[in-house]
Parts: C-alpha cells; sequence; structure tokens
C-alpha cells in the first residue's frame, strides 16, 4: 500500500555546491540515493517553487526543498511496547533519557526493540512523521537527552536548527591519560578507509568541530565536559581517540584499558569490566520549535560512570604522597 510523504527542509550554507541529490541524502538518510534519484527525475522534488528533475542540479545554499512523493516499499515499523525514560513531552515534541544497549534506530543487526519502535507505541501518530519523529541520534552505549519531533513541522524546525547549530548538547566523558587542558577539535570525519563500520577524521570528510574542556584530573584520567557543534557518526569517540585520549571503555577507538602504575585492584577490575564507551549526553537546550520558548533539560550520570568516577577518585587519593 503506497504512503504519500511531504518533506520540507532548507538547504544548509554548507551544502553551497552539492548536487541536488547529495542534499536531499544528506538530510533524509534513511532514504536511499537510488529512490531519491528517482524522486527527482519524477518531479516530485521542487527547489524554492519549481520542480527540479535534474539531480545534478548545484545548490548554492538556502533553497527551500519541498518533496511530493509516494513510498511502495517502504518498511513499516512496528511498535513495540518498551519503557522509555521522557523527561519532558507535550503536543510538538519529546525528550528522552536514553540508557544504555538501546539502539535508536533500527537497521542491520536491529530489526526491532529500538527507541523508533518504544516512540511508536507511546505515540501511534508519530507513524506520520519521517523517521518517527527522530532529530538526532545517540550511539547505542551512550546515554542521555535526546530530542523527538511529535509532528513533520516541529521535526522540519528542529532539523533546522541543528543544521544552524542552535540546538546545545553537552556532553561527559572519561577519557584515558592526563589532558593538560580543554580546547577544540575541528577535524572532519568521514567513514574508515578499511573497518567500513568505524568513523575516523579523514580530510575527505564532513566538517566536524568537538569543544571540550577538563572537569577533574585523575593519576592516569579525565573527567571532560563536552560540546558539539556538528552531530557526525561517533563525533567525540573519533575526535578524542584523534588527541590520543580515547574513552574509557570504548573497544572500538581506544583498545585496551589503560590502568596507571600501581593502580588499586579495584581500579583494574572496574576497568577491565567497563563495557561500554564513557559518554553521557547531560544537557539539551534548544528553542521549542513551535512557542520559541527557550528550555533546557539536564539528566544525571548514569550510576556505571558515577561508580568508575568514584574508584578513580580514591585510586588518587590512594596514591596522593607519591606526587611529592
Amino acid at each position: 500500500m503506497a504512503q504519500q510523504i511531504e518533506l520540507t527542509n532548507t538547504v544548509n550554507d554548507s551544502q553551497l555546491g552539492l548536487r541536488l541529490d547529495q542534499v536531499i541524502a544528506e538530510l533524509y538518510p534513511d532514504y536511499s540515493r537510488s529512490r531519491i534519484k528517482e524522486w527527482i527525475l519524477n518531479g516530485m522534488v521542487s527547489v524554492n517553487g519549481d520542480v527540479v528533475t535534474k539531480p545534478r542540479t548545484k545548490m548554492m545554499g538556502g533553497e527551500d526543498l519541498l518533496i511530493n512523493a509516494e513510498i511502495e516499499d517502504e518498511v513499516r515499523w512496528e511498535a513495540q511496547d518498551i519503557p522509555l525514560d521522557i523527561v519532558y513531552e507535550d503536543e510538538h515534541i519529546i525528550v528522552i533519557n536514553k540508557p544504555r544497549d538501546f539502539v535508536v534506530h533500527p537497521g542491520a543487526g536491529t530489526p526491532d526493540g529500538t527507541v523508533l519502535n518504544a516512540l511508536l507505541f507511546h505515540c501511534p501518530e508519530l507513524a506520520e512523521v519521517p523517521r518517527a519523529g527522530i532529530v538526532h541520534r545517540l550511539d547505542k552505549d551512550t546515554t542521555g537527552l535526546m530530542v523527538v519531533a511529535k509532528t513533520i513541522q516541529a521535526q522540519t524546525r528542529l532539523v533546522r536548527a541543528l543544521q544552524k547549530r542552535k540546538i546545545t548538547r553537552e556532553y561527559e566523558a572519561i577519557a584515558m591519560g592526563r589532558m593538560t587542558g580543554g580546547g577544540t577539535v575541528e577535524k572532519p570525519i568521514g567513514r574508515h578507509s578499511t573497518k567500513r563500520t568505524c568513523m575516523a577524521v579523514n580530510e575527505m570528510g564532513k566538517p566536524a568541530i568537538t569543544h571540550y574542556r577538563v572537569a577533574e584530573h585523575f593519576r592516569d584520567h579525565t573527567r571532560i565536559v563536552l560540546r558539539l557543534e556538528t552531530g557526525r557518526t561517533h563525533q567525540i569517540r573519533v575526535h578524542m581517540a584523534y588527541l590520543t585520549h580515547p574513552l574509557v571503555g570504548d573497544a572500538t577507538y581506544g583498545g585496551r584499558p589503560r590502568p596507571p602504575r600501581n593502580a588499586t585492584p579495584e581500579l583494574i577490575q572496574a576497568l577491565r569490566a567497563f563495557d561500554r564507551q564513557a559518554l553521557h549526553a547531560r544537557m539539551l537546550r534548544l528553542e521549542h520549535p513551535i512557542t520559541g520558548e527557550l528550555m533546557e533539560w539536564r539528566a544525571a550520570m548514569p550510576i556505571d560512570m558515577v561508580a568508575m568516577i568514584n574508584i578513580l577518585r580514591d585510586d588518587r587519593d590512594t596514591h596522593a604522597e607519591d606526587e611529592y
């Protein structure tokens, strides 16, 4: 059965010079390149009110896009009764605090049991919103705050706000090594050249900017606070690994645990047992997409990271005299 969809968006200034099909693929990554090309060729895409039928048409930035299309064979995701930790909800948006081991969107290897499936059960009308209203994602094992749009209008405005870097996302993490101070990483991120499931700093990748500051020093680890300007896949994990300070527990980008010399047995065991990246989305600030009200939410650090920090503090205090 065909599903009629209408998608509206604005070409980001950073997409200057990209082809129309490339721009749409970036804005709507859940639709295949072949499907997007078909929409354009069939006259289903308008740019500033005019139908454009050439996928290679170059964009200047700032154009208004409108897609009116029918989807015959898109997967209709199943609603599943999975609990959600809802921090805030009104008729336009939902803010959730995502736990670890919770994939955001169905994909290869995870056909269901995701945040998307839970959202469809909690709010059935999300079936009419692309990606069930999901605006941005967190990795499976990253905890913390996510905003979801309940209407197409709210989703369009939130996506636009993300593109214009008007949504503040603040994270807390535990990094390996003793970092001397804060700073900014401005390095493009793209697919790893040989490990196709991984990302890497890649000069041919997309722009990525991460700001970070030191919150607390341990003997050979550092608690840091980070803010994203962009939202690339695995961005914080890749940028911290690039600085040679990968996150604790990040087997993909960090390798084995690195306990400091003469570490307490408790710390050695805790580092070995910590089986996810120590990363938590602790604060989200945005202008409400409909009312314009500035809103902010915070989520307390999960207990596994709290326990790790306490053990790192104990190890630091145990060896305090060694530094004198």
